[in-house]
């Protein structure tokens, strides 16, 4: 047979979930053709997979790229990690649709909720539309790494109908109503691929606003799920009420709703579920909710993380220091010249003999200095390669404790390790009880979908883009302190599965017919880096990255676009409109 790529003798494990076996794969005009033992194929380029192992490439669906797709067309950190496709829009925040002259208020949102800075914002994105379908129109022209989906996010909705009532969560009319589902209904039938929105007061714009349709009424919330019915296409994404422990009696009143909303629409509902420290076994709750609500006819599915949904600590990023005098004056040195006086006894002595400066309470950021210092106890040297799975008995206060030592003095002289470039983490969420048994378990649930990677955003705070890798790495190979998954469940949970969830049916499965989205993998030598912090967003804007290594190579359409994780230039990647 003739193809224009050949994978072969590698250990295929296809996205089904089925056992892996080796086989060799055949690609022609972007489509596999063939899986199987294929003999001889006339190619024009073979890839030797063997000793690896061939996968989809994974589709991740919660990422917030909406800005930077206009000016990246690698779309790293996530292009790094097998990711062929990626699905933003999430948390009811976007670019689309806007009003001339309220581009910048759609700036401030993101950053504030998303912490993706807000100058390479205003520099890098390009405009040029209004309306959402013409957003998708700017998006259709782009050749990017990736395939990238998007969904039309409320926030935007609201704002572009109720002006400033809608940005300050007035309550909308009938007529608003009304509107506003006639415009989701639009971008559905232009290529959206759902509707996203956020209930949760800790999202709120950099004004100290929570985002529009924070405290939506159920009519509102109703009229966007008309517009699901109506269009007969799409998914609700929601970061619900209560998902980070603000409201321990919200949970359960929003699937009440959330299962309404999937009843009356016939279509999904996804929602972010996470383990809360104030009520360690809520989740389950959900998850019994969740299935009771399959049960009764409805589509929700719960949005679980693979790994502790937390911060990052360190000198290149926020640290509980931050707010001390001595420590700001060092700001404006190179971070090499700054570790070097932070280095010095007397700078030493001065920065943890101080109190803390009062923080700014027009920065939604300025009080994480005061939350590391209470918490040492919770914060985890990371490491390089990273523990996402710590003891408890490893944190920082724990080892000041046995070094009878002041945990603050600890943690200031264990930042000066690597450089000044080691890292720590506190698992805010997902953690309560010191290890992983809770996410395995999130995991596994019948209707649990992997995603929360927020690829794009949180530049200063987390990295988990690389939460596709880590499946592989810590569930499929690496865990310790716990039972692994099969790496064949791992693969369909983030390929076949997600995929699914969106209606993209043309990829997440190695089979004839459907798109040329692969990785192959060297599953032995796969490793994750530890996360760094780079300034090469538009003006200079600050990033978290994290590399892998082990991807031999990274297939979009029958293109190669990565080859021993170094970009080729290749961009194959497109938009996708809407389900298929």
């Amino acid at each position: 047979m003739d193809a224009d790529l050949v994978i072969t003798g590698g250990l295929v494990v296809d996205g089904t979930g089925d056992k892996a076996r080796v086989a060799d794969v055949a690609v022609s005009d972007g489509q596999i053709v063939a899986v199987g033992d294929l003999g001889d194929v006339n190619a024009k380029q073979t890839v030797d997979a063997a000793g690896r192992i061939v996968t989809p490439g994974f589709v991740d669906v919660h990422t917030h790229y909406d800005g930077q797709v206009t000016w990246d067309d690698k779309l790293d950190p996530s292009a790094g990690h097998g990711v062929t496709t990626v699905v933003m829009g999430n948390c009811g925040v976007g670019f689309a649709p806007v009003r001339p002259g309220a581009e910048d208020w759609l700036i401030q949102l993101m950053e504030g909720v998303e912490d993706i800075p807000g100058t390479a914002l205003a520099e890098g994105i390009s405009w040029g539309w209004e309306s959402f379908p013409e957003y998708l129109d700017v998006l259709d022209k782009r050749e990017l790494a990736v395939d990238v989906g998007t969904q039309v996010a409320h926030g935007a909705v609201r704002a572009y109908v109720m002006g400033e009532r809608g940005a300050q969560n007035k309550a909308s009319t009938a007529e608003e109503n009304a509107q506003m589902a006639d415009i989701v209904q639009e971008a559905l039938e232009a290529g959206a691929l759902g509707v996203s929105t956020s209930r949760t007061v800790v999202h709120r714009a950099l004004d100290g606003e929570p985002v529009p349709g924070t405290f939506a009424a159920e009519d509102e919330l109703m009229a966007l799920g008309e517009a699901l019915r109506r269009a007969g296409t799409g998914l609700f994404e929601v970061a619900p009420a209560g998902v980070a422990g603000e409201d321990l009696l919200a949970p359960a009143k929003e699937m009440e709703w959330m299962q309404r909303l999937s009843a009356q629409s016939g279509r999904p509902v996804t929602y972010a579920m996470l383990q809360v420290d104030a009520a360690p076994d809520l989740w389950r709750e959900q998850m019994e909710q969740s299935l009771a609500a399959v049960d009764a006819g409805a589509q929700i599915y719960p949005q679980v993380a693979a790994r502790p949904f937390g911060l990052l600590m360190g000198l290149q990023t926020h640290n509980p220091f931050a707010k001390r005098p001595s420590f700001l004056t060092l700001q404006d040195l190179s971070f090499e010249d700054r570790v070097a006086r932070l280095k010095q006894a007397s700078t030493r002595d001065a920065i943890l003999g101080e109190a803390d400066l009062a923080p700014d309470p027009g920065s939604l950021w300025d009080g994480l200095a005061a939350l590391f210092q209470m918490a040492l106890d919770r914060v985890y040297p990371l490491g390089d390669p990273p523990d996402y799975e710590p003891a408890p008995e490893t944190s920082v206060a724990a080892r000041a404790e046995r070094a009878g030592r002041d945990a603050l003095a600890h943690v200031y002289d264990l930042m000066l390790e690597d450089d000044g470039m080691a890292m720590f983490m506190l698992p805010a969420f997902n953690y309560s009880e010191g290890s992983h048994d809770v996410i395995r378990e999130q995991l596994l649930h019948p209707t649990s979908v992997s995603g929360l990677s927020d690829g794009g955003a949180h530049c200063g705070m987390i990295c988990d883009a690389s939460i596709p890798t880590y499946m592989l790495t810590h569930w499929a190979r690496d865990r310790s302190r716990g039972a692994k998954l099969d790496l064949e469940w791992v693969v369909k949970k983030q390929t076949a599965d997600t995929a699914s969830l969106f209606g993209l049916g043309d990829r997440g499965v190695l089979r004839a017919g459907m798109r040329a989205d692969i990785n192959v993998i060297d599953f032995d030598g796969l490793q994750l880096g530890a996360p760094h912090m780079a300034h090469d967003l538009p003006a200079g804007g600050r990033r978290l990255l994290q590399t892998a290594s082990g991807y031999d190579a990274t297939i979009v359409a029958g293109e190669i676009t990565r080859r021993k994780g170094q970009d080729t230039g290749a961009r194959p990647g497109r938009l996708v409109r809407g389900t298929r």
